[in-house]
């Protein structure tokens, strides 16, 4: 084994949900990567390690980020603490099961994630996954950013795989231009891309999921996996290339993490040695179970 299975790398921040009772709210850990951090660590063996890469604060809601992660077996081991930032928070308002967020991370301690290049070197030595998104890329300077792919293109070239949800947000972006060119950038680099279509055909024109695949591949990514909110999921790359379609849909009650745990459980799959329409299938299936409950981290969809 080495030294990580697999490291995601990102901003977890206090989520606020909303509870059954009305006008009553629970508190908890969240973030698109570190929730597809906790989804891995339930579908894979204790075998295997799964850590987090961030920066956090010193206060009393960092801490509790790195009880929870230490409570959850997630490895934090290269999380630095910043003396003059804490962990952001988000709050998950709910309409038909579709979710919207407020945020409060102007002053993120994980904005600061990519300052010390000798850290990250570190963190991404010996990882035979490293799992980032677009959220990870939008809330670092242009500094960091150049840092962190400067980063994994030096642990690439020793075998690392980058793996890369696109994950657009283009309120955190300047604008949608730079979003865009650092999405591409960021895909020429991954080894696997996990785009969600609805954004692709949003910020880029896509016509269908299968331009989005010809796009990244076109980008230099060398897999592509399109999810499309439970509709038929496009592939194409150096693994092959293909249509999963009759997945059965659901109705849901919260879409948070949706695409959070149907990333962790199509690369939870492929590493038990599943082909990629088996892996997809699974991604598919605990992703339905997710989004049938309200928060993102849903712990009966992983339960037994």
């Amino acid at each position: 084994m080495t030294k990580n299975d697999i490291l995601c790398i990102g901003e977890a921040m206090v989520e606020l949900s909303q509870s059954p009772q009305p006008d009553q709210w629970q508190l908890g850990i969240a973030g698109d990567t570190l929730n597809t951090a906790w989804y891995l660590r339930r579908l894979l063996p204790a075998s295997r390690d799964v850590s987090y890469f961030s920066r956090v604060g010193t206060g009393e809601f960092s801490q509790r980020m790195l009880d929870f992660l230490a409570a959850e077996g997630i490895g934090a081991d290269h999380i630095l603490r910043d003396p003059e930032r804490e962990i952001g928070l988000y709050a998950i308002s709910l309409k038909d099961g579709e979710r919207s967020f407020s945020y409060w991370r102007d002053n993120s301690a994980a904005k600061r994630l990519a300052d010390d290049p000798a850290l990250l070197e570190r963190a991404l030595s010996g990882t035979r996954i490293a799992y980032l998104s677009g959220i990870t890329l939008a809330i670092l300077p242009d500094e960091g950013r150049n840092t962190l792919f400067k980063a994994l293109e030096q642990a690439r070239a020793k075998g690392t795989k980058v793996v890369f949800d696109s994950n657009l947000r283009p309120r955190l972006w300047p604008d949608t231009t730079i979003m865009c060119a650092t999405i591409e950038q960021a895909a020429a680099l991954s080894d696997l891309i996990l785009p969600s279509f609805d954004d692709e055909r949003d910020y880029f024109g896509d016509a269908d999921p299968q331009a989005t695949v010809a796009r990244y591949l076109g980008c230099g990514s060398g897999q592509v996996v399109v999810k499309a909110g439970g509709a038929a999921v496009h592939f194409g790359g150096a693994e092959g290339t293909g249509i999963v379609d009759g997945l059965i849909r659901e109705v849901p009650v919260d879409t948070t993490s949706a695409g959070d745990s149907f990333n962790a459980g199509y690369l939870a799959a492929r590493l038990d040695g599943a082909g990629i329409e088996q892996a997809i299938q699974r991604a598919h299936d605990l992703s339905r179970i997710v989004i049938g409950h309200r928060g993102a981290l849903v712990r009966q969809a992983v339960a037994g």
